[in-house]
This record gives structure tokens, C-alpha cells and sequence, in this order.
């Protein structure tokens, strides 16, 4: 059903997915440290709701809590399009790819990350997202920003890596995984 492109919980993909699409398509979201970012709503069905959202789970502490952490796979991704911008690179998953690195000690206690961690709220999507699992995995992403504005990315359905999605070049990310895990 789906080819994970990083390292993280297969049920945050349409997260990843809506969290990549918003931040290519507000780039001054990043700007200053994402400063700009007031409010992140994620709605998501069960069972990624009740589990890698479980509140229990905001202040992960070792690699196998950040990796079950919605709050901190979205809130790593966050910092990454962050750093990324600074240094001149795009906002795409090529470039965000989750690894090994992300999940260390001084990723998971990183002050960036954790200040973004502060900002995502979670919401169920009940039956409306909950019936259109496991055919996908029905996300969505709003970012209310520091003027009022916001940022929604709609359902997400079919995100990167999965067997329906037919907007990205699976071989392509794919390669790009393992290039960047075989380099390690």
C-alpha cells in the first residue's frame, strides 16, 4: 500500500505529504525560524490519531518515541525546511527525507524542533477520514500564521509512496532513499 521514502511511522505520510505541499507553497512560513507560525491543526484518522498522536507521545525522549511521535516527525520536517531555505534549498521531500540523524539524541532535544513541537494540536477527522483508511491515508494539515492568515492543505489521500498516488516519481524518490541511506 505504501513505500515509506525516510524514516518514519507509516501512518504520518499524509502529514509529511500535506506538511511538504504547505511549506513549498508558503515559503515565508520558514522564515526567522518559522516565527510566523502560530497554530498547526493535523486531522487524521484512527488509527494514526490514537497512536502516533497519542498525547503521551509529545515529548518523546529516545529514537523509538521520536519515531512513534507525530508531533515530532511533523515538527522535525518543520525545522529541516527551515534549515533548508537558509541554505539555499528546496522545499521537497529530496531534500526533507527523514534519516537516522533526525531520530539522535541532539535532533530530538533540538530547541527548534521542540519550540514546533509546542504548536501542533491534533484533531480526529471521525468518520469522514476514518472510513477512507486503509483505501489512504486521509490527512490534513491547516497552519494559522501570526497575522491570522492560514494555510490548509486539504485532504491528503494518497500521499508520496503510496500505490495510488499519481502525482510523484515514486522511482525517483525511492532512489533518492536509498542514495542518501546508503551513503551513510
Amino acid at each position: 500500500m505504501h513505500f515509506k521514502l525516510g524514516l518514519y511511522e507509516h501512518q504520518s505520510a499524509g502529514a509529511i505529504q500535506a506538511m511538504t505541499d504547505l511549506l513549498a507553497n508558503a515559503p515565508e512560513l520558514m522564515d526567522n525560524g518559522g516565527e510566523k507560525i502560530k497554530t498547526i491543526t493535523i486531522t487524521a484518522y484512527e488509527p494514526a490519531f490514537g497512536i502516533i498522536g497519542d498525547p503521551a507521545k509529545r515529548k518523546p525522549t529516545t529514537r523509538q518515541s521520536a519515531d512513534h511521535s507525530m508531533v515530532y516527525i511533523i515538527a522535525t520536517l518543520i525545522r529541516k525546511a527551515i534549515e533548508n531555505k537558509a541554505n539555499g534549498l528546496e522545499t521537497k521531500w529530496e531534500e526533507l527525507i527523514l534519516l537516522p540523524e533526525d531520530y539522535s539524541a541532539d535532533a530530538i532535544n533540538n530547541g527548534t524542533t521542540r519550540a514546533i513541537m509546542d504548536k501542533i494540536q491534533f484533531a480526529h477527522g471521525g468518520d469522514e477520514y476514518d472510513s477512507k483508511y486503509p483505501d489512504g491515508i486521509p490527512t490534513s494539515v491547516i497552519i494559522e500564521d501570526t497575522a491570522g492568515g492560514t494555510a490548509d492543505s486539504g485532504l491528503v489521500l494518497y500521499p508520496a509512496g503510496h500505490a495510488r498516488n499519481a502525482t510523484h516519481d515514486l522511482a525517483a524518490l525511492l532512489a533518492n532513499k536509498w542514495t542518501k541511506l546508503g551513503a551513510l
